[in-house]
């Protein structure tokens, strides 16, 4: 199964071929089509057609087996595709997820809609693009091109497609839990969400953890003019303001001990001394004056917690009543790097809010799902293989984050199935993924095909292609 440097990179232009050809656009443009939006009733029917119209027939002509997975609490099935060549090789399992949010049709720009990709200015603009169809996209091109080239990948390949991770990966724990022996592997190799800039490769090791809770005053029922009653009755919206900020400063600092890590380890401050941030053209300035002193930016986004007031209800901004509210809600978000409980996260909240007098404050346990937070050692001998086969391959080393800012399932690998955990992103910060305008450069497409084309070639080469399980 040795292969000379040839073979690699015959590997890697067969995967840009397809770029060059037309061929992944159109692939590309047929699966951004399907509404496959998880949220939404209505399209429940599309998330089982992406799998049986664009998964399972890509997969099983590069001689995969297909295993259809279901649970009850998932919004649709998940796939596992199988390709056994030997039981002694390595056995990567890989993820990703067919499932986008709402398309939100009407906000895009002229000439634009979620589910027609169309490319403007080097962007293929579509839902789905960079989340997260275009990036398992991206890595099954290149396994193709890997195996028309090699005519075999000298590994072990399992990847699991998901339909729900835009609504909180409900049900994939206990597909994990329960498929253990189906889902056994070496290492998981996945790709979502962003690089850490444009055009700098990154991976990453795992992700921070996400978490909602709502906080509630209730005054009385009714509104009441703030003419007769202004200065006699408490205003629930000033409240509940003023308790918030018994949580978080005005500069975004958090106040609660239990919802940070307290302190950044050294190896992971380490690595993120070699990243840096780069908003790209159009994405806003960063304020420095934000959140945690004495932390750069990339200590703050990926190895600390934020706190965000995400959405708040008071009043009646559309019809002004001019009365005094009855009532005022907000939905809080924690975002938490490993080090923080999030089971202790409610609890202080309202241990602190009651030291601080605010009886009429109602803080509800968490109703959305909640992401533990996960991170792989930076140091583990995996991202060492990675980064080596990325740099060998573009020419420079990629970035290291120790983990994603944002929140994704990562800990199902890491703590159910006990795999390090490696992530290659196809995407970027300005990506627009959730919102209107959701784009991936054809750029990083490029750069991927090629990124994960190497990756494969060299995984199946002799040397470390034994299991280790």
């Amino acid at each position: 199964m040795t292969e000379t440097t040839t073979g690699r990179d015959a590997a890697i232009a067969a995967a840009l071929a397809q770029l060059e050809d037309g061929s992944f656009e159109a692939v590309m443009r047929r699966r951004v089509a399907i509404a496959s939006a998880s949220r939404l009733p209505e399209h429940k029917p599309d998330l089982t057609r992406y799998l049986s119209e664009e998964m399972r027939p890509h997969f099983e002509r590069m001689g995969f087996t297909i295993h259809i997975l279901e649970d009850d609490t998932a919004p649709g099935p998940f796939l596992l595709a199988e390709r056994i060549e030997d039981p002694s090789f390595l056995t990567i399992l890989q993820y990703g997820h067919g499932d986008v949010v709402a398309g939100l049709d009407g906000k895009w720009s002229d000439g634009l809609a979620p589910f027609s990709m169309k490319e403007r200015q080097g962007n293929w603009y579509g839902r789905g693009t960079a989340d997260n169809k275009g990036q398992h996209s991206i890595n099954m091109a290149a396994i193709k091109a890997v195996l028309n080239t090699r005519g075999s990948l000298g590994f072990n390949l399992k990847y699991l497609i998901e339909m729900g991770e835009e609504s909180g990966s409900p049900g994939l724990d206990t597909v994990c839990e329960r498929h253990r022996d189906l889902l056994k592997a070496d290492v998981l190799i996945a790709s979502d969400g962003p690089r850490l800039a444009l055009k700098q490769p990154t991976i990453f090791l795992g992700a921070r953890g996400g978490m909602s809770f709502h906080m509630e005053v209730v005054a009385r029922e009714d509104f009441q003019h703030s003419g007769n009653w202004g200065g006699l009755l408490a205003n629930p919206g000033i409240e509940l303001c003023h308790a918030i900020t018994e949580l978080v400063s005005r500069t975004g600092v958090i106040k609660v001990p239990e919802m940070t890590p307290g302190t950044i380890p050294a190896n992971v401050r380490a690595a993120l001394a070699d990243c840096h941030m780069e908003p790209a053209h159009g994405d806003p300035a960063i304020e420095d004056w934000w959140s945690e002193p004495g932390l750069t930016a990339e200590e703050k986004v990926f190895a600390w917690s934020s706190f965000e007031v995400m959405e708040m209800e008071c009043g009646n901004l559309a019809q002004p009543l001019y009365a005094i509210p009855p009532k005022a809600r907000a939905r809080m978000q924690l975002r938490f790097p490993v080090g923080v409980d999030y089971t202790a996260v409610v609890p202080a909240v309202r241990r602190v809010l009651k030291e601080a007098g605010y009886d009429r404050v109602v803080v509800t346990d968490p109703s959305d799902a909640i992401f533990p937070a996960s991170r792989l050692d930076p140091d583990h001998p995996w991202v060492k293989r990675v980064a080596a086969s990325i740099k060998k391959t573009v020419g420079r080393a990629p970035a290291i984050l120790p983990n994603l800012g944002a929140s994704l399932p990562n800990n199902v690998f890491s703590d159910i199935l006990g795999l390090p955990t490696v992530w290659i992103p196809h995407s970027y910060p300005g990506c627009l993924q959730h919102a209107a305008n959701e784009h991936l450069p054809v750029s990083i497409v490029r750069e991927g095909l090629a990124i994960m084309a190497g990756l494969y070639h060299d995984l199946g080469e002799t040397e470390g292609s034994t299991s280790s399980q």
